[in-house]
């Protein structure tokens, strides 16, 4: 019998529906599935390295996505929460969603889905939590710019909110703990990497050119910026 494998991923949420077309395409026998940046191998385990590929990325999003609307939506929030070990409870939905009927049940299926369904909920209050706080300030160059601080990654969820409460106005929302920012310029929404610290800010953003700040800050190689396409479409989810 194969050896149960522990699949190692760039941390994104791409890169996790990648790991797991991966799994199901090679029929990997899987231990755990975890964050590069976090690798702790088992024991008895040995590690594959996934490497994010959006093609593969977007067939399991519209597959769970076409069987439940619902489903996609807790899977997308629940990994937003960045709980230690929520990708294998993931894997392990999304396998039930696709077993078949005949088979015996995932064991403590049950308590997966309500484990997932409760980070899912915390994600979901934090976003709202954050879109009622978030204050803004307005640079030399017109852009609403605020920085925050949310328990779980709620970045990705919050623009489309923004957006309709800014119309025609361009913005920027800076995560201080996760160092990253969402821009929206109008037309698209980007993810953006940057460290800003409390000495970096500009002291009077009135009289600043935010934009051109924020260029001189970005970090080329980052990995939220594999993040953008199919994370922008999760907003679908978020209302």
């Amino acid at each position: 019998m194969e050896n149960p494998k522990v699949l190692i991923y760039d941390g994104s949420f791409n890169g996790f529906l990648t790991t797991v077309y991966k799994i199901f395409e090679e029929k990997i026998p899987v231990t755990d599935i975890q964050k590069n940046r976090e690798l702790q191998k088992g024991l008895f385990s040995e590690a594959i390295t996934v490497f994010t590929q959006m093609d593969k990325a977007r067939r399991v999003w519209n597959s769970i996505q076409n069987k439940s609307n619902a489903a996609i939506k807790s899977i997308y929030f629940a990994f937003l929460s960045e709980t230690k070990g929520i990708e294998l409870l993931l894997y392990q939905y999304i396998r039930s969603m696709y077993a078949n009927p005949d088979d015996h049940p995932i064991e403590g299926i049950s308590d997966i889905i309500l484990r997932i369904q409760q980070h899912s909920r915390m994600v979901a209050r934090e976003k709202h939590r954050i879109e009622a706080i978030a204050n803004f300030e307005i640079s030399q160059d017109q852009v609403f710019f605020s920085i925050v601080s949310p328990a779980f990654d709620v970045l990705p969820l919050i623009s489309k909110y923004f957006r309709s409460k800014f119309q025609g106005q361009e913005f920027i929302i800076y995560d201080q703990k996760r160092k990253y920012a969402i821009f929206y310029n109008l037309y698209t929404v980007e993810i953006i990497s940057m460290e800003l610290s409390v000495h970096d800010y500009p002291r009077k953003l009135s009289q600043t050119h935010i934009k051109q700040f924020i260029n001189n800050k970005l970090h080329p190689h980052s990995p939220y910026s594999k993040r953008v396409q199919l994370e922008a479409e999760g907003e679908k989810a978020a209302v």
